[in-house]
C-alpha cells in the first residue's frame, strides 16, 4: 500500500488539459494512483491565480486525498463569484467556514489554530489538514478515523510537516530572537515550492505556464505529505511503542529511572519527546547495543528534539578520550570512548555502559 503511495505517487502525476475561461483556470488532472477514485471528476476546489505558496499547493493537493473530494478540478481565479459556485475554496475568498469548506487565512481577525497545545496561526493547509487530515490518515492506513494510532500520527504529522508550512506562509520566526539567524536555509519544502513559480525572466507569462508550474508544485508539496504519513506510519509509530515500553520498564534497569535499554534499535529521539507525562524533567540516559561492533553506547538525552545540548552530558574529564585514556580517567573498564561533546560514548560490555551512564549521573 504505502510503495504505492510513495515510490510512484509522483510518477502517476500528470495533466491532461487545461481549460481557459478568462482570468479563471480550471486545472483537470489525471491522476491514477489508486489512493484516487476513478469516478467521473464532479467537485471543483478553488484557489487564488497569480504567484503561489506552498500552503495553498499542499491544501490542494491534500484536500483532494478526502472521499468529498477525490478527483475534483482544481479552479485557480480570484473572481468572487466564481469561487461562490466551488464546493470549496482555499486560500482566498477572505472567509473560513468549515460547514462549505471556505479555508482562507487572510482575512482580518483570523486568528486559528490546530489545537492540541499547538498555537501557531494556520495556514490553508493548516486548515484543510485540521479538518481532514485524521480522515486522510485513516483513509491511507485503513483503519477507523477514531484509532487511537489515527489520532497519534494526525498530532505528530501536524508537528513535523504541517506546522513550519503554516509558520512560514504567515511569516512566523522559529526562533524568539532578534538577533540575525546563524546560516541561511533555503531547502525547506515552502523554499522549494516558491522557486518553482515561472521566473520573472521567462517571456512565457501566461496563465498556461503558471498553472503547469502550480501543478509541479502541488506534486512536491503532496509527494513529502504522503512520504511523511509512510514514515510516521512504517518507523516513527512502532518505534514510540518500543520507547514508551522500554521507559516503563526503565525502573528494572536502576533505581534512579534515568537509564533506559534499548534491546532494539529503533529511532529514539522524537519519538520520546512525544511521551510528555513521562519524560519531562528527566535526564534519562539511553543505553542500546551497536548491532556492527557489538560495543553498548549510552547516549544523552538532549534537550529537546531540535537542540544539540544534552541534559546531562558525559563527565567534562571523559572527552575526547578513547580506550586505555578512557579506562585511566574514568575507572570503568571496557570504555572504548566518549565523544567531545559528551552526548555519546562506548563500552564493550553492558555492564560497562551502565556503571558509565550511573556515573554520569552522579557527576
Amino acid at each position: 500500500m504505502f510503495g504505492a503511495i510513495g515510490a510512484r505517487g509522483l510518477s502517476c502525476f500528470s495533466f491532461r488539459h487545461l481549460v481557459m475561461h478568462s482570468k479563471t483556470t480550471t486545472l483537470r488532472f489525471a491522476l491514477q494512483p489508486s489512493w484516487f477514485s476513478t469516478t467521473t471528476m464532479k467537485k471543483r476546489v478553488g484557489t487564488h491565480n497569480g504567484s503561489f505558496h506552498c500552503d495553498e499547493a499542499l491544501a490542494c493537493f491534500m484536500i483532494r486525498l478526502a472521499d468529498k473530494f477525490s478527483g475534483a478540478e482544481i479552479v485557480r481565479t480570484r473572481d468572487p463569484k466564481v469561487l461562490e459556485t466551488l464546493d470549496a475554496v482555499v486560500d482566498v475568498g477572505g472567509v473560513y467556514d468549515p460547514s462549505r469548506d471556505r479555508f482562507d487565512h487572510h482575512q482580518k481577525g483570523f486568528d486559528q489554530v490546530f489545537g492540541h497545545g499547538f498555537n501557531t496561526k494556520l495556514s490553508s493547509a493548516g486548515l484543510v489538514y485540521k479538518h481532514y487530515g485524521a480522515h486522510i490518515i485513516a483513509k491511507e492506513l485503513q483503519l477507523d478515523e477514531g484509532h487511537l494510532d489515527v489520532h497519534r500520527l494526525y498530532l505528530s504529522i501536524y508537528k513535523n510537516f504541517v506546522e513550519a508550512v503554516d509558520a512560514v506562509d504567515n511569516g512566523i520566526n522559529q526562533f524568539d530572537s532578534d538577533k540575525p539567524p546563524r546560516y541561511v536555509n533555503n531547502t525547506s519544502l515552502s523554499s522549494r515550492v516558491s522557486r518553482l513559480n515561472p521566473e520573472w525572466t521567462e517571456p512565457d507569462q501566461s496563465s498556461e505556464k503558471e498553472n503547469e508550474a502550480f501543478g509541479r508544485a502541488m506534486g512536491l508539496a503532496g509527494s513529502e505529505f504522503l512520504e511523511s504519513i509512510r514514515f510516521h506510519a512504517k518507523s516513527w509509530l512502532p518505534a514510540r511503542s518500543i520507547v514508551e515500553e522500554c521507559l516503563a520498564s526503565r525502573y528494572q534497569v536502576d533505581a534512579s529511572g534515568e537509564i533506559m535499554v534499548m534491546h532494539r534499535s529503533c529511532p529514539v529521539s522524537e519519538p520520546f519527546y512525544t511521551l510528555k507525562t513521562i519524560v519531562v524533567g528527566f535526564s534519562v540516559k539511553f543505553l542500546s547495543k551497536d548491532d556492527r561492533t557489538q560495543n553498548w553506547r549510552i547516549q544523552a538525552v538532549a534537550v529537546s528534539p531540535d537542540d544539540f545540548r544534552s541534559r546531562k552530558p558525559l563527565p567534562v574529564n571523559w572527552r575526547g578520550l578513547e580506550n586505555d585514556k578512557l579506562l585511566e580517567v574514568s575507572g570503568i573498564p571496557g570504555c572504548v570512548f566518549v565523544h567531545a561533546s559528551g552526548f555519546t560514548g562506548g563500552n564493550r560490555s553492558y555492564e560497562g555502559a551502565l556503571e558509565m551512564a550511573r556515573a554520569s549521573l552522579k557527576a
